[in-house]
């Protein structure tokens, strides 16, 4: 249909209006693939050597980006499977700060609970100074 024509029905009111769809679309979720299932493909692209366009091929039958083999094979290199595994995304938490912090916080518990100790054994010690006084005190009466 030409620009003319769209422009005619358009004006005559026999094009059907196309209305956006009002469905919401999921957010999108990040693909995660299996060490086993990057090691295949390696194995499948480096089986690919013998005629222009198997690779190609090859990652659009698996809906594979070449980013993908480059980043598994610097991978493959760095260390065969555990090279291949997932890395956990976002910051990378320093374990000696977090002990750090952890006996820092069980320290100032303690240093409570012994300040608090120590109150109590001086009321403790307060109390049994009177009893002991009022005790000598009556003993001396008699």
């Amino acid at each position: 249909m030409t620009q003319k024509q769209t422009n005619n029905a358009y004006l005559n009111g026999t094009e059907t209006t196309r209305r956006p769809n009002p469905e919401v679309v999921p957010k999108a979720q990040r693909r995660n693939f299996t060490a086993n299932y990057k090691s295949w493909v390696l194995e499948e692209a480096d089986k690919c050597r013998e005629t222009t366009g198997q690779i190609g091929a090859l990652l659009r039958r698996e809906g594979l980006y070449s980013s993908h083999l480059t980043t598994w094979r610097r991978q493959r290199e760095a260390g065969q499977l555990a090279g291949l595994t997932p890395q956990k995304r976002g910051r990378k938490i320093d374990e000696t700060a977090a002990e750090v912090d952890r006996l820092q916080r069980e320290n100032e518990r303690l240093e409570r609970q012994m300040a608090q100790a120590e109150l109590i054994i001086e009321a403790q010690k307060k109390v049994s100074e009177i009893l002991a006084l009022t005790l000598q005190a009556g003993k001396g009466k008699k």
